[in-house]
């Protein structure tokens, strides 16, 4: 196996477009477990940590593919709220150190803690060749069960969000309380301006997916220019709706049915808490 060791971004690409059998890494806490357990030996390993444009973000807000979560929970949670939340719940300490969004987005597991965050808050993924850039919409990002819109010379080199114009949430059941791949996830994303509501699950699909009949309903149901406290009836069917969005399946971690039900019940508290938050912002302002 080689191990090929860019110092900048261009080589990187340039390496990418010499060697497309070449697998990135940037923490490695995806491609060294895949390793250790001999899932995957490919030909040559790209390591992306010594490439400085990857490590940085601007206000924009554009956030490079190998910003750690533990430097968005630090530097980014008050404009990235949801995604500083998805960021708490990856791993331990040392994980959190060593991954990075870019690298949930490469692995692209159905569970993978930032996806529905992203998918909810309308982010775009950046993904570069020598060929140019390209910029993906998150919900055109994930194709299929570990599989992405890269092509085989692509490197993904940012993901870009706009600040948090209202409250966001996140939640995951796992079968734990820590270091565990989800159950399911939840995410939800409010605009109060757009009057607009983004919703998304994770870990109950073949890849991560918006919850767009719930996003609708949503957006009709709730009165965003005189906010009122919330009706049972609207948060009972946003869960239903939400549910509904997904396709799970039976396995090691939890049933089908049980991710149905945890989903209707994790949509119904998220919404709950995006609901009270913006309250409290309203009489805070009066």
């Amino acid at each position: 196996m080689d191990f090929l060791r860019p110092d900048t971004l261009a080589e990187a690409l340039e390496i990418k477009a010499n060697r497309p059998d070449a697998v990135p890494i940037a923490g490695g806490t995806d491609v060294m477990v895949e390793l250790n357990y001999d899932h995957r030996r490919p030909a040559a390993l790209l390591d992306l940590t010594r490439v400085p444009e990857l490590r940085e973000w601007s206000d924009g807000l554009r956030v490079g593919a190998g910003v750690p979560y533990a430097r968005i929970i630090t530097e980014l949670g008050d404009r990235l709220p949801g995604l500083a939340m998805a960021s708490r719940t990856v791993g331990s300490p040392q994980i959190r150190n060593r991954g990075t969004v870019g690298g949930n987005l490469g692995a692209a597991s159905p569970a993978g803690d930032t996806h529905p965050v992203l998918l909810a808050s309308g982010a775009v993924v950046e993904v570069a060749s020598v060929r140019g850039t390209r910029m993906i919409p998150a919900d055109e990002f994930y194709l299929g069960v570990k599989r992405n819109a890269l092509e085989p010379d692509e490197l993904i080199v940012a993901v870009h969000l706009s600040p948090a114009r209202g409250p966001q949430q996140f939640s995951k059941v796992g079968t734990r309380n820590a270091m565990v791949i989800a159950v399911c996830s939840f995410a939800i994303s409010l605009f109060p301006a757009e009057k607009r509501v983004g919703a998304a699950v994770g870990s109950a699909a073949p890849t991560p997916r918006r919850a767009r009949e719930a996003e609708e309903f949503l957006a009709s149901a709730l009165d965003f220019s005189s906010p009122k406290p919330l009706l049972d009836s609207v948060k009972r069917e946003f869960g239903e709706l939400v549910s509904r969005a997904a396709s799970p399946i039976d396995d090691v971690r939890g049933s089908a049915a049980y991710r149905r039900h945890a989903l209707a019940v994790m949509a119904r508290r998220t919404l709950g808490w995006a609901w009270q938050e913006l309250l409290d912002g309203e009489r805070q302002c009066a």
